[in-house]
């Protein structure tokens, strides 16, 4: 059958390089991820100034992550005979990226709402509603789905995809040990999300942006790679 590679790896760079970009937007005029650490108020306040701009920027960084889709259900189709751990490695990346997009699209639906109730509330009760409302759905759909299952999922996907790339020696070893140094970064930003329950968790601040960012560099070569390989089939 003839090979799809170049088809993947546009897909794996488009979706790389677009979440970046609401990404950064997000970094300058929300001061995202800083801002989740400021009092709940504050958050509400600063996210209704946001305007329909902030909403919208929430909503592209969702959905930009969506040509990654029909790239990991490709990749799978095509290698998962030849390395099948593949096979549930594409179930476990999908369901990643699924759960992540849910998570994020609360800033689109849910956060709205919330930070327009807060703002406009004339007394004190409706305040403290709209406060523990967004709390509940930003450890349910932030912390829970995005950020704990969704990464966990994202981090597997990248760890069993790595092993199936060595194993058929499709990618260049050090290809292979950014993506697994890119995991195991972007494994202990879950510290974060244990010291939202547990105080004194030990968190590193920057394992979240780091590992992040190192995971979509690795995603971009991965597909350079695809694409330099043409239409050849996998050997």
């Amino acid at each position: 059958m003839k090979s799809n590679n170049k088809t993947i790896g546009i897909l794996l760079i488009i979706g790389a390089i677009a979440l970046l970009i609401p990404y950064t937007m997000l970094t300058i005029f929300f001061e995202y991820p800083d801002i989740l650490r400021q009092d709940t108020g504050t958050v509400l306040t600063k996210f209704y100034q946001g305007g329909n701009s902030l909403v919208w920027t929430w909503f592209a960084f969702a959905i930009t992550g969506i040509p990654l889709l029909p790239a990991y259900i490709m990749i799978g189709q095509k290698l998962e005979i030849k390395a099948p751990l593949v096979r549930m490695a594409t179930t476990i990346g999908v369901i990643g990226l699924i759960v992540q997009m849910i998570g994020l699209l609360r800033w689109t639906f849910v956060v709205p709402v919330l930070a327009d109730t807060f703002v406009h509330a004339t007394d004190e009760a409706t305040k403290v509603a709209a406060i523990l409302s967004f709390k509940t759905i930003h450890q349910f759909g932030g912390v829970i789905l995005g950020e704990h299952l969704g990464q966990l999922f994202t981090i597997a996907w990248t760890v069993m995809m790595t092993i199936s790339f060595a194993k058929l020696k499709l990618m260049p070893k050090w290809v292979n040990w950014l993506g697994i140094i890119s995991s195991v970064i972007y494994l202990l930003a879950q510290a974060e999300l244990f010291a939202t329950v547990l105080k004194g968790f030990p968190v590193w601040d920057m394992a979240g942006f780091i590992g992040s960012t190192l995971w979509l560099v690795w995603l971009i070569i991965v597909g350079v790679v695809f694409i330099k390989n043409g239409n050849q089939n996998v050997s």
